[in-house]
């Protein structure tokens, strides 16, 4: 996979991947010297989980920008235009975490209320920005196959991702029966679907043990940005020693599986936590649809690595000239 020239990538969104590392560090020597907790979770985890996953995330689109070939201009200001916004929600999960409280669904007081709305109007930003850089990224031309969907299919699947979590700021079933009741409190929303937040959580993501966790695919999906082009990647470097993977057909029909098996899963978690079914706890039901994902996807693999077709040889010579014929 063509990572492109370092000193084209996109300046801003590396200097905002350096700043969150900085972070992550920062957020890490919090959760060692601060004892607090906030909802059950250590005060620090959650500026220690942002920064990471937003260190990700800028260092991604720093490369794909890079390769974006038509608006470019466009796409370095909707870039700049995510830094400020990532940047922003960053400072306001901080700003809560040092006042002691919590920065999502906190409508407790009219400047906790205040933080919510900004950062709901943030991360929808955030969301259209992306999609306005993966609409870009769709129209990039890309020669290799595998390369060209692991990083399409990775993008808009991260975008699904993205969007996912908008699940978590709905009202859950109890915060609408009091709202019918006219006993509402003042945090609507929530991460946990079958129980409250701040419950027993698995290690270093907290995602609970006793309920469905929203996070899950909200945070699974959004990766798929890196999954994914990481799996193009490896079969790169496995194509050294497994001669059928240096044909770059053989290549891609993986990545499709890989797409298609990656988005499959995506779908089996956001349905096992909206069940209100901890991921370490599945029930029959989602072992024997994990078990009928897990066989199509071994099958898939094995008509990926078949002999490729001469209708095949065609269709890669014409796409090969189309992408030739439109290269700058």
């Amino acid at each position: 996979m063509a990572l492109g020239q370092y000193r084209t990538w996109h300046r801003p969104m590396l200097a905002c991947a350096a700043s969150m590392a900085v972070m992550t560090v920062v957020s890490a020597i919090g959760l060692v010297v601060d004892d607090r907790s906030i909802v059950g979770a250590p005060a620090w985890l959650k500026p220690f989980k942002f920064a990471v996953s937003i260190t990700v995330y800028c260092i991604t689109w720093a490369w794909l920008v890079s390769l974006i070939r038509t608006r470019r201009r466009l796409a370095h200001r909707v870039s700049n235009a995510l830094v400020g916004v990532l940047t922003l929600e960053y400072t306001l999960i901080v700003i809560q975490v040092i006042r002691g409280t919590t920065s999502h669904f906190n409508f407790t007081t009219p400047f906790n209320a205040g933080l919510v709305t900004l950062m709901g109007i943030s991360i929808s930003f955030l969301w259209v920005g992306t999609l306005v850089l993966t609409l870009l990224l769709l129209r990039t031309p890309i020669t290799d196959a595998a390369d060209r969907w692991a990083m399409r299919s990775g993008a808009l699947v991260s975008l699904v991702g993205l969007g996912l979590g908008g699940l978590m700021l709905s009202p859950t079933d109890e915060q609408s029966t009091q709202a019918e009741q006219g006993t509402l409190g003042r945090v609507i929303g929530a991460h946990t679907v079958g129980a409250p937040d701040g419950g027993p959580g698995m290690p270093i993501t907290d995602w609970s043990t006793v309920g469905g966790d929203l996070r899950i695919p909200h945070f699974v999906g959004m990766h798929a940005l890196q999954a994914l082009p990481l799996l193009a990647m490896l079969l790169t470097l496995l194509a050294r020693r497994w001669t059928r993977l240096r044909d770059d057909t053989v290549r891609a029909r993986i990545i499709i599986v890989g797409s298609l098996s990656y988005t499959a899963v995506l779908a089996l978690l956001t349905w096992q936590a909206l069940r209100g079914q901890p991921l370490i706890r599945p029930d029959g039901l989602t072992l024997t649809a994990l078990s009928a994902l897990l066989v199509a996807s071994s099958v898939s693999v094995l008509w990926a690595l078949r002999e490729r077709t001469s209708y095949e040889d065609d269709d890669r010579i014409r796409n090969r000239h189309r992408h030739e014929s439109t290269a700058p």
